[in-house]
């Protein structure tokens, strides 16, 4: 990402961000309970980047004005003198408000989704991966708790051992899926299991997806440009004229191709009424079941087949040592964590390094 970018995008969020302010001052807009609701959200999103980004170019403008004072030969050796003793300090809050506006650039989207589905399921390896499944769903308990996040199963079959084949939570509260989103995809460990009886180190896995609880789906249609009505006269049974008037309306979604036909009555109004609140419905099932099959794909995107070689983590009992393969070789902390300290739910050293290098990729592809 060049600076040049950057600056365009963020200029671009503090217009739009003064835009929307001023939009709900207009009485007008004011008095409509549903404008004022969504231009009220798109705000409150916006803030989050664009207050730290003020607060950069205010940082900005000051540390360029101490480097204009120290390299003016003129200036007064007092200022100089000042602008000597902020110029570091300036700088490093300068480098420290940019690298906050950047990840939330990047990555404040995901910071508005408050809950999340997550099915965890047992895969190769019989009882062990049950009970392994067992073993992930007390780790992020003891996470959620910590996180002071609201913990719920939803559905699950546990085994005659303690473990589980399958089960489903919700977990809900700020930053939840921002830190749980990438817990997604196939988790191996390696330990002896309770039955095996010669002590030999037995590998066995277990599948998490994670999807952000979808939202009621609020869907608005604008009449005038989102579709296209047709008024013709109705017509009965056998060609009889049922009215003389053009009341039978056809209404067209320009983006589904969704059509509603409506004659059943003889006022146009009535009709027109009728026809756009069927097509509310049937446009609002249409993003539904696009919702659905987006959040289908990226369920079986996560949880592959459930083999041990599919894996993003590994947990290494014998060497109380877990592994996430997405940061090996990276030379960062997180990739390998005390196996215990992440069983009992201290996951934040381990989320903080991939939230690390997700935010550098993010940047890199901006």
């Amino acid at each position: 990402m060049t600076q040049s970018t950057l600056t365009d995008k963020l200029d671009e969020l503090d217009r739009r961000f003064s835009e929307i302010g001023e939009q709900m001052n207009d009485p007008a807009i004011a008095s409509d309970g549903i404008k004022i609701v969504a231009l009220s959200k798109e705000h409150a999103a916006l803030s989050r980047i664009v207050t730290p980004y003020r607060a950069f170019t205010k940082l900005a403008a000051a540390r360029d004005e101490a480097q204009e004072i120290l390299d003016d030969p003129d200036s007064d050796p007092e200022y100089k003198e000042l602008a000597h003793e902020e110029i570091d300090e300036l700088r490093h809050k300068t480098d420290d408000a940019l690298e906050e506006v950047k990840g939330l650039l990047v990555m404040g989207d995901d910071a508005d989704v408050g809950s999340v589905i997550m099915e965890l399921r047992a895969g190769t390896g019989g009882d062990e991966a049950a009970l392994f499944c067992g073993d992930l769903l007390e780790m992020y308990r003891r996470y959620a708790e910590q996180h002071h996040w609201k913990f719920e199963i939803m559905d699950g079959s546990p085994t005659e051992m303690g473990g589980y084949k399958d089960v489903t939570i919700n977990i809900r509260g700020e930053g939840v899926w921002a830190r749980l989103g990438y817990e997604g995809g196939g988790h191996r460990v390696q330990r002896v299991p309770k039955t095996e009886s010669q002590g030999r180190v037995h590998t066995s896995a277990a599948t998490v997806a994670v999807l952000p609880e979808p939202e009621e789906l609020d869907i608005q249609i604008d009449w005038d440009k989102d579709t296209v009505e047709h008024v013709s006269r109705a017509g009965g049974p056998g060609g009889q004229s049922v009215n003389k008037i053009e009341s039978a309306i056809l209404l067209e979604h320009f983006e589904t191709g969704i059509r509603v036909s409506m004659r059943d009555e003889k006022s146009q109004h009535k009709n027109r009424a009728k026809a756009r609140k069927i097509m509310l419905a049937r446009v609002a099932e249409y993003h539904r079941q696009a919702q659905q099959s987006e959040e289908a794909a990226a369920r079986k995107a996560m949880i592959g087949s459930g083999d041990r070689s599919q894996r993003v983590r590994t947990y290494n009992f014998p060497q109380n040592r877990c592994t996430d393969h997405r940061l090996k070789g990276e030379g960062s902390e997180g990739a390998n964590s005390n196996l215990d300290r992440v069983l009992a739910g201290e996951l934040d050293n381990l989320i903080d390094a991939l939230v690390t290098h997700d935010k550098a990729q993010r940047l890199a592809n901006f």
